[in-house]
């Protein structure tokens, strides 16, 4: 491959213990695109991580007596943004919760189904439009060009899902919004059954936003959903 070719290829770290599902994955996201480097373990994918540059990580939550969990942790406590999706055997809150305060961005479950994972990936991997850089809401102003957040000039880092729930919400400023309007338009599918993991992304988005003084801008609508308003 020719230095200009690899410079449009997106790399994807995909940190596996179970080398033929390892196999699997990495087959599928050649075919579709996409550069994958191999890890097996949290010391390797950590220093693959740090090396490669990927522009997306793919960790298996449980590997072989270590936790995937580990990768992300240190990887944010470090400051890398690089958005990392979990591949997860169960799908109850604590692991929705698990997921979430590692600095995971999303999960995929198992068993490996090629269609559902590569369809998240292309979420994550698709250029994003830069036709509007900015949007405002009171003191609150989201920069989609770097996807970062800001309050009174005090910037607010978010993971990649946290991120496209509070674009969603600032693009529709004051209009209510149910639960099943944010599944469908941030997750994009709806979840199977009840699931509360909209409301543990809207916990940890207003941990984030509104610091000691702030007003409390995105509100609880009770038995309909949430609202992003300043009063």
């Amino acid at each position: 491959m020719s230095a200009a070719a690899a410079d449009t290829v997106p790399y994807v770290l995909v940190v596996e213990a179970n080398e033929d599902l390892a196999n699997h994955v990495s087959a599928d996201l050649r075919e579709s695109g996409y550069e994958p480097i191999l890890a097996h373990d949290v010391e390797s994918g950590i220093r693959q991580a740090k090396e490669s540059k990927p522009s997306l990580i793919v960790i298996d939550r449980l590997l072989a007596g270590e936790s995937g969990l580990d990768i992300c942790l240190h990887l944010r406590a470090i400051g890398d943004r690089t958005p990392m999706l979990l591949l997860m055997a169960r799908d109850s809150l604590d692991d929705r919760i698990a997921c979430l305060e590692s600095g995971a961005d999303d999960y995929c479950l198992k068993p490996y189904r090629s269609e559902e994972f590569l369809n998240l990936v292309s979420t994550y991997l698709q250029p994003h439009s830069r036709s509007v850089e900015q949007l405002r809401f009171g003191d609150l102003t989201l920069d989609l060009t770097h996807r970062q957040a800001t309050r009174s000039g005090r910037l607010i880092e978010l993971t990649m899902k946290e991120f496209d729930l509070l674009k969603y919400l600032m693009e529709h400023p004051r209009e209510v919004l149910t639960r099943e309007q944010i599944l469908e338009n941030v997750w994009g599918y709806d979840f199977m059954g009840e699931s509360n993991v909209i409301e543990v992304y809207i916990r940890y988005l207003r941990l984030k936003i509104d610091a000691e003084n702030d007003k409390r801008l995105i509100q609880t609508v009770r038995g309909v959903g949430y609202v992003l308003r300043d009063s």
